[in-house]
């Protein structure tokens, strides 16, 4: 399963009055990379600009397709990858499942990595059952968006224009959905309309081996205005990390209860799993990555920007590793200037990490290279993926 993350950005559109569809994500005049600017079907898709009375003569329609969850079956190389639309569509970061038990719902999670966006669950209506199911248990089933309480609860509001909560929603709001799909399609308008909480960049999610409980990095907000319980800091610079644990055994119930884990940041603004501030074995900055291995340690991995890296006390990006049993931190690796740790995994003995490098350099020109890494002296920079053994050949840890 991939993620469609930061595709608004690609196109463009000349129309100053747009569909919610289209402004509520943020396509804007021209695109990023100026494809639509290119001649030839391939490339004017990008213009999503109303240019004929037809809408089928245009590609106004154009950006709808994307902002999905797509399934890509790497033992078929002749099969067509399925967007599963019931995940809804946003930017997703990626997407983490619940323990997945036969007779038992499907259920997984995705953020939304966005400024004051949110994170979301999906609960499959039919059951798990070893070698017989396939990817269409993620096609038919309920999306729900979170409402973080102040009092350390938590709810799962569905986002169905079938269920009568979420219609008188609607009407309270002035909105009007024609259908289901047309509530996917504007999954983010239907999450404002059930006032979900609005969070500081929700991305990775991690769910704990030992106890179940989930855990998501929420990366930073600098445009967050008020403070709420779950994102106590405004603007939040340096993030953090919010965890919750299921009132459901099987995940798939409408209640929580959530805490914060660790609050990001230099030694004199923020806070360990334990209450205690970060050290200098430890500080960090714009959580990003998660991931837990089969012992019930937490990888986290960070993704400051270019400026927060020339400015901040926290060196390079990194990976470090909690023990949520102690509330023990400690920074495992640090990447080259100017790159993103991002993604980990393993091979099942956990005797060989493997760690992506993304983006190295990112501040190079064409005539000033600010890191040659992976290659050295002379060499342009390149992402790479980094792997980690013991020389002794043993576990890692």
């Amino acid at each position: 399963l991939t993620c469609e993350e930061n595709w608004a950005g690609y196109f463009a559109t000349a129309d100053s009055d747009l569909p919610r569809e289209l402004s509520r994500y943020g396509v804007r005049g021209s695109g990023r990379y100026g494809w639509e600017t290119v001649a030839g079907d391939e490339f004017e898709r990008f213009n999503a600009s109303r240019i004929a009375t037809d809408p089928q003569a245009d590609y106004r329609n154009e950006p709808n397709t994307f902002g999905w969850i797509v399934e890509i079956d790497p033992f078929d190389p002749n099969s067509t990858p399925v967007k599963h639309t019931a995940l809804g569509r946003f930017a997703h970061e990626g997407l983490v499942f619940a323990p997945v038990r036969p007779g038992r719902p499907v259920v997984c999670y995705s953020g939304d990595d966005s400024q004051n966006e949110y994170i979301y669950k999906y609960v499959s209506r039919d059951r798990y059952r070893p070698q017989r199911s396939d990817g269409r248990l993620l096609d038919e089933g309920t999306l729900y968006v979170a409402r973080f309480n102040t009092d350390g609860s938590g709810d799962w509001l569905a986002l169905d224009h079938a269920d009568p909560a979420f219609q008188r929603a609607c009407e309270t709001a002035g909105v009007q959905f024609a259908d289901q799909g047309e509530v996917l399609i504007n999954t983010r308008l239907a999450a404002d309309i059930v006032r979900a909480t609005k969070m500081d960049r929700p991305e990775w999610g991690a769910v704990n081996p030992d106890s179940g409980e989930v855990y998501f990095t929420l990366t930073n907000n600098s445009g967050r205005k008020e403070t709420d319980a779950s994102n106590p800091r405004a603007p939040n610079a340096f993030g953090h990390i919010i965890r919750w644990r299921e009132a459901s055994r099987d995940f798939a119930g409408t209640r929580f209860n959530w805490d914060i884990y660790l609050l990001a940041g230099p030694q004199d603004n923020s806070r360990g799993p334990k209450g205690r501030a970060l050290d200098e074995s430890n500080i960090m900055a714009s959580p990003d990555g998660l991931w837990f291995d089969d012992e019930g340690r937490l990888w986290i991995q960070t993704d400051m920007s270019g400026s927060q890296l020339r400015s901040g006390p926290f060196g390079n990006n990194q990976m470090l590793v909690s023990d949520p049993r102690t509330g023990e931190i400690k920074r495992f690796l640090v990447g080259p200037q100017g790159a993103e740790v991002t993604g980990i995994t393993a091979t099942p003995d956990f005797r060989t990490l493997f760690v992506n490098i993304q983006h190295p350099g990112e501040d190079s020109t064409a005539t000033n290279y600010t890191s040659t890494w992976p290659d050295g002296p002379g060499r342009r920079p390149r992402s790479a993926t980094v792997i980690v053994t013991r020389d002794d050949g043993k576990r890692l840890m």
